[in-house]
């Protein structure tokens, strides 16, 4: 068992059992390391990818199908296990006089929304292959491509796996052809995106086009079940309410992961053991204008991350017009113009919608008020668990630190504990680090 893993273990250690055992595995942003009923897509891939397991580079494949339908669950997964082949040459040995060598290719996943720019796209490729690690700033696009080439020349070559291509705030489809055509010959790349064949031109490119469905209902049934006996108390979901969450989604496992966290949320805010009818009609309410992924919101910038966060706290009157949001958000950090901007920016990226408000007056054009367009109760708990976690990594980094170094400076350590101890629930995190009797005696003190 790892160092996080016992921490973590010992911060679930409490005296009254919680609903929610871990956030991580019901969360509708992660993805299960063995996706539920994805067996023939897996294969499909695999035959796709057949040439590299003889050491030569498969044609540009697409990979299409709906939102929710596990295309980002499968690739990723396939392409981290498939990049722990190893690189280079390997015997293998036929008979006892003949050795046959063969070479693999390197594997690498990116995330069209993360990396949407051409020197974006060319520095996370070469920082998924290169020894060292490749600088965000200082380097030109062209020096990025040059150094990749480079890293290439030689090898047996590289397979990537394109996320999210033509989506709205992710890598452009025209842009992504034209940056493709500058990569090397033992390159090849499958683009996932959510368009058919012949509404993109990436199928010009391509040697096969492999189609994902959407789930069944009977099947999200099952991974529901799944996420919530891996992340939620024993028998807290019944197969019924799952039924109802799956009729709802259509097929959508975002969608349906949504619900199951968000009525999860209620029931362990109010210290129940079980779902209700009502937690899963209140959260399917509270998504009614919600057709933005979770994915594409936490691929924005950290500060436009924080004003939305910000903008899901303020009540209905406080969003009636994006002046009124922007007055009612606070951002000791962002001046108001700045954050009006932002939410003008994200309406105009259809993250927010602007909607004609009710109110009425005498004179001018009505203000527009401010409406999320993605489920943002879920957001803000993910966000705020997100922020939490940071906090805790960061002390958690620090004091084991500063047991490997033996820092004998122990009055800064006692201050700097003293300072991050401010939220509670910290407390047992760093106890499992520290087993000195001193800084025991500090914690209770503190």
């Amino acid at each position: 068992m790892d160092i996080e893993e016992r921490i973590k273990r010992r911060t679930q250690n409490e005296t009254q059992p919680r609903f929610i055992t871990d956030y991580q595995l019901i969360s509708p942003v992660a993805h299960a390391n063995e996706p539920v009923a994805r067996g023939p897509l897996l294969e499909q891939l695999l035959d796709f990818l057949e040439p590299a397991f003889n050491g030569s580079i498969p044609p540009n494949g697409y990979v299409y199908g709906p939102t929710g339908s596990g295309k980002t669950a499968v690739v990723s997964t396939l392409w981290d296990n498939l990049d722990q082949l190893p690189s280079g040459s390997v015997a293998t040995i036929h008979t006892s006089t003949r050795v046959q060598t063969k070479t693999f290719p390197r594997f690498t996943y990116i995330d069209g929304r993360q990396a949407s720019s051409t020197f974006a796209f060319y520095r996370a490729v070469l920082d998924s292959i290169a020894a060292d690690q490749v600088p965000k700033h200082g380097i030109g696009t062209e020096t990025l491509r040059e150094r990749l080439t480079e890293n290439l020349e030689g090898s047996p070559g590289l397979i990537i796996s394109v996320d999210h291509v033509g989506e709205s705030l992710s890598i452009d489809e025209t842009e992504f052809i034209d940056l493709v055509r500058g990569l090397p010959t033992n390159v090849s790349w499958l683009a996932v995106s959510r368009k058919r064949p012949n509404e993109t031109p990436l199928t010009e490119y391509t040697g096969k086009s492999i189609s994902v469905d959407r789930y069944r209902k009977q099947i999200l049934v099952d991974i529901l079940m799944q996420r919530a006996s891996d992340g939620l108390a024993n028998q807290a979901i019944r197969h019924p309410i799952a039924a109802d969450i799956s009729q709802w989604a259509d097929g959508n496992a975002h969608d349906a992961l949504c619900v199951l966290f968000g009525a999860a949320m209620r029931v362990d805010d109010a210290n129940r053991a079980q779902f209700a009818d009502t937690d899963i009609t209140a959260v399917i309410k509270n998504m009614r204008h919600s057709r933005v992924p979770l994915g594409v919101v936490f691929s924005l910038p950290k500060n436009r991350q924080s004003v939305l966060r910000e903008l899901v706290r303020l009540g209905p009157d406080q969003r009636q017009s994006v002046s009124t949001a922007t007055n009612a958000i606070e951002q000791s950090d962002l001046s108001e113009s700045t954050v009006k901007r932002f939410l003008y920016e994200l309406a105009e990226s259809g993250i927010i919608e602007r909607k004609e408000s009710d109110t009425t007056h005498s004179k001018g054009r009505p203000p527009s008020k401010v409406i999320p367009r993605f489920p943002a109760e879920v957001f803000a708990r993910l966000y705020d668990f997100q922020q939490t976690s940071w906090s805790a990594r960061y002390v958690c980094e620090f004091s084991l630190f500063a047991l490997i170094e033996n820092i004998e400076l122990v009055c800064d350590v006692h201050e700097i504990c003293i300072i991050q101890l401010s939220s509670p629930g910290l407390k047992p995190f760093i106890k499992a680090m520290w087993s000195i009797k001193w800084f025991d005696t500090l914690l209770d003190e503190s």
